[in-house]
């Protein structure tokens, strides 16, 4: 009986999508107990048929941005719980065992979240997800997760209550932490730790990246509108 759903946004990841998917087979939880959901952003190049051979479901995103990819993907997951990863990182062992244990020994648990650091080894890099690894791990003490989407767990119960992810052009993870606090506790454990790529703040710029974020988190705690910017699928 599969006790979990693990759903990828993939984009143009011939590369690297079965490296990543390789890496499922050294979870200490047993492959029968959980399902692989990739929900390709229509890529033209072999991500969807290299993932074939991995997962459980390929599907083409419907929705609009990485957060809609995401929600595509609980609307199909066929079990009570959902984790979100992205194609570029890199899982511990026992990532689902975790998420489980949580979820499965305290039924108000509505998400579960850990940190994550860069898989590459330049100084900016590690600087960098320094700064934002004690920014949200401070944030914890006052009620405030980042339910970021490159690691983090859901009940599906909770997610589809709230509404899932809104379309916004960034900071849809932190939003969604937000509407999920008023339903259930999210817990942050340190042990979740994950590396992925910083191929996006290579491309588009460590500074603006931050800035971009830092505007868009702001002003979601304040409650203002993050909206107005375009979604367009990128390669990395």
């Amino acid at each position: 009986m599969k006790r979990i759903s693990v759903v990828v946004p993939t984009y143009e990841e011939e590369r690297s999508i079965e490296t990543f998917l390789q890496q499922f087979e050294r979870q200490t939880v047993p492959r029968s107990e959980y399902e692989i959901i990739i929900v390709d952003g229509d890529s033209e190049d072999r991500t969807r048929e290299i993932a074939e051979g991995y997962v459980d479901k390929v599907i083409v995103q419907k929705g609009e941005g990485i957060g809609g990819a995401r929600n595509d993907g609980v609307d199909i997951a066929s079990t009570p719980l959902v984790a979100t990863t992205d194609a570029d990182t890199i899982l511990p062992d026992r990532w689902l065992e975790i998420m489980l244990d949580h979820f499965e020994n305290d039924e108000s648990v509505v998400a579960v979240v850990g940190p994550d650091g860069p898989i590459e080894r330049s100084i900016k890099a590690r600087m960098v997800y320094f700064f934002l690894r004690n920014i949200i791990h401070l944030g914890t003490f006052f009620g405030f997760y980042t339910t970021g989407g490159t690691n983090s767990g859901f009940r599906r119960s909770a997610f589809l209550e709230v509404g899932g992810y809104k379309s916004l052009p960034h900071s849809d993870d932190v939003e969604i932490g937000f509407r999920l606090k008023k339903v259930g506790r999210i817990v942050y454990d340190s042990d979740l730790y994950v590396r992925l790529s910083v191929r996006r703040m290579e491309k588009n710029g460590y500074m603006k990246t931050l800035l971009t974020w830092l505007k868009g988190d702001l002003r979601i705690m304040f409650g203002l509108d993050v909206r107005g910017e375009g979604y367009a699928r990128q390669k990395y």
